[in-house]
């Protein structure tokens, strides 16, 4: 399987997970996270994609700074309706790796590991995302801008050609390069800078 080299060189999220050591599943309950997997999981990569793991990985570094997160143990609030915009697309990644989910998840074992009932929409909160610790109510806002990024002039002509099929192989592969090479700048040479992405402690 061939992909964009600098997926491999995105920082990976190691999180210690109860249930996983409970259940077995990892040594120690340590499960690490890589943009290549998210991407797997997501079947594509593009700047919300790459802005929801990166917003997870900026989060949780202020939220845990001397311990692994706690994957179940974190609530993630966002103030957009689940069906606007990509509010989807990104709590589907950071579900993925907070365990986090609305409704839908684990109901738990003895009253342990639920992960049901930890992401709530429409909050009331001006940031995109609030991410909160369950065992010490401690809450970090997140705030992504990907417009600070700016694509190729020359992706959204050839956009247009894709969607119309008119685009010839080369022009086909040019597209994509062209919108890997802004994923890699927002994940790679602008993940620290203030304007694309912000971190709030509560």
């Amino acid at each position: 399987m061939k992909y964009p080299l600098f997926y491999d060189k995105v920082e990976n999220i190691t999180l210690y997970d109860p249930l996983a050591e409970f259940l077995g599943s990892f040594q120690n309950g340590e499960i690490t996270f890589s943009y290549m997997q998210i991407v797997q999981f997501s079947g594509h990569s593009c700047p919300t994609v790459g802005g929801a793991y990166l917003m997870t990985l900026k989060a949780l570094q202020a939220l845990y700074r001397d311990s692994l997160p706690v994957r179940g143990e974190i609530k993630v609030e966002f103030k957009e309706q689940l069906e606007d915009g990509v509010a989807g697309v990104i709590s589907n990644v950071i579900s993925n790796i907070t365990g986090a989910t609305d409704k839908s998840g684990f109901k738990g074992l003895g009253g342990k590991f639920a992960r049901h009932s930890l992401m709530d929409f429409e909050a009331d909160i001006s940031a995109n995302a609030r991410f909160t610790r369950t065992d010490s109510n401690k809450s970090v806002d997140v705030f992504y801008n990907p417009s600070v990024v700016s694509g190729d002039p020359s992706m959204m002509p050839l956009m247009q050609k894709m969607m119309q099929n008119s685009a010839d192989k080369e022009e086909k592969k040019l597209f994509g390069t062209l919108w890997q090479s802004r994923v890699e700048e927002i994940l790679i040479n602008y993940q620290n800078y203030p304007e694309l992405i912000r971190i709030e402690v509560i």
